[in-house]
Parts: structure tokens; sequence; C-alpha cells
């Protein structure tokens, strides 16, 4: 237990010393995500006035998953990539907790930065357009997590190509766009939607931070979809990503860029 603690906290210290040391990088992406929405929100009221008003709560609760998603999602990929171009790709196999476990701890790493870097970028949203949204960590943390889970699981199966193909960048940097489309999902009218990457978290957590709907008051199927999707997406990514890391390593070109 006490090297699998060890072995988090130097993941941590290595996530925030390239934070700090790249403050520019850092800054610049906080700053490019808030003008996303700063642009979203004060163009849409120039334009549709009202009826934006009516649905800036939504736009919130659907921007605040998707930067988490993102952050999550797209951080074992790039993990991936930076091991192999700095040469210390395969030196994660020597670990003696092993590959999975280190990969494994880096995606914990990641999703729990996903969350503060979010958070962030949500109390900003909530100070610039003056909404209010009712924000119990009871309700909004689970089903954040399940949530991201399941967007982890595709960023297993692209941590996977990473380690095959090296530069996929362009490539999960269109699946992101396909996540607005997920966030975005009538789940409430097309139940079946449900079961794509983030389209049930992004419903439940609508019903959570709009309506103060509490955890415990969601109907169990709701729930019980929520947990098989975050389950099931995570399981298969994983499987996913063994699948890549195993041919990498048979083909030899584990540690090439």
């Amino acid at each position: 237990m006490s090297d699998h603690l060890t072995l988090f906290r130097a993941i941590a210290k290595k996530k925030v010393v390239l934070l700090v040391r790249y403050p520019v990088n850092t800054l610049s992406q906080f700053v490019s995500i808030y003008a996303l929405f700063a642009v979203i929100f004060f163009g849409g009221k120039a334009v549709a006035g009202p009826a934006l008003t009516d649905s800036i709560g939504g736009i919130i609760v659907g921007f605040f998953l998707f930067t988490a998603a993102i952050v999550a999602y797209s951080g074992l990929s790039w993990n991936m990539t930076r091991e192999a171009q700095w040469g210390t790709l395969e030196q994660l196999f020597m670990s003696p907790l092993g590959f999975g476990t280190v990969v494994s701890t880096k995606v914990v790493v990641n999703v729990l930065y996903s969350i503060l870097w979010s958070a962030f970028i949500l109390a900003l949203m909530l100070v610039t357009s003056g909404e209010s949204l009712a924000l119990d960590v009871l309700t909004v943390g689970p089903l954040l997590v399940l949530s991201l889970a399941s967007a982890v699981g595709v960023g297993f199966a692209f941590g996977g190509l990473a380690l095959l193909y090296k530069r996929i960048e362009n490539a999960f940097q269109l699946v992101q766009w396909v996540f607005i489309g997920f966030i975005g999902a009538p789940v409430g009218r097309y139940e079946l939607l449900g079961w794509l990457p983030l389209a049930q978290g992004s419903h439940l957590l609508q019903r959570a931070m709009r309506d103060g709907v509490r955890l415990w008051e969601f109907p169990a199927s709701e729930l019980g979809l929520l947990v098989a999707t975050a389950l099931g997406y995570l399981a298969l990514g994983y499987l996913l990503f063994h699948r890549a890391q195993r041919r990498a390593r048979h083909h030899g070109v584990l540690g090439h860029y």
C-alpha cells in the first residue's frame, strides 16, 4: 500500500511540476477554455437575449462536464506521447508495481486534476453569468466521477493507439467535438441515447445541478444505467489499451517515436 501511495505522490508531483514549469502553456489553456465560454455567453446574449437566459444553466452544466471530460480523456494519450518523446516510456514497464498500475495511477491523477480544473472554470462561469446552481458535493461528485469514467474508457483506447502510432493528436482532438454531441444528447426523450459515453451522466448532472435533485432521489434504473456505462466503457477501453501495448511490445515499436 505504501508503494502505491508513493507512486501516486510521485505522479501527482510530476503533474504539478510540469504545470508550474510551463506557466504560459498552463495559463493559455485555462484562458482559452474560459474565452470559449465567454464568447458563447456574451455573443449569445447579444443575439438571443432572454432566450439565452432561460438556457444558460444548461449551457454551464454542459460546459462544466465537457471541460472535465476533455482533460480526463486526453490526459493518458498525451502522457503516452510525451513519455515516448522523452524516451522514458520503456522505463515505465520496468516498474516493480507493473505498467498497468503505473498507467492506472496516472489516470486517477488526471481525473482528479480534471475535476479541479473544471471546478475553477465552473466558478468563473457562475461569476460571469450571475447564474446559481445546486452544488451538492454528495450528489455532483459521484455523478461527475461516474460520467468521467466513460470518457476515461475512450481515453484508454486512444492511449493504446498512441503507443502504436505515436502521433494521434489530430484524431483525438476530433473526438472532443463528438463529446459535445454526447453531452447534448436528448436522453430524456430517447432513453437509448443514455448508453453513449457521457450522455447519461450529462442528463443526470443537468437535473442535479439545475433542478436540485439529490443522488438518492434519482430512480435506481437511471443510476444503474450510469454505473453500467461507466464500468462498461472503462473496462472496454482498458482491454483495448492492454492489447495495444502488448502489440507495440511484440512489434518492437514501444520506445520508437
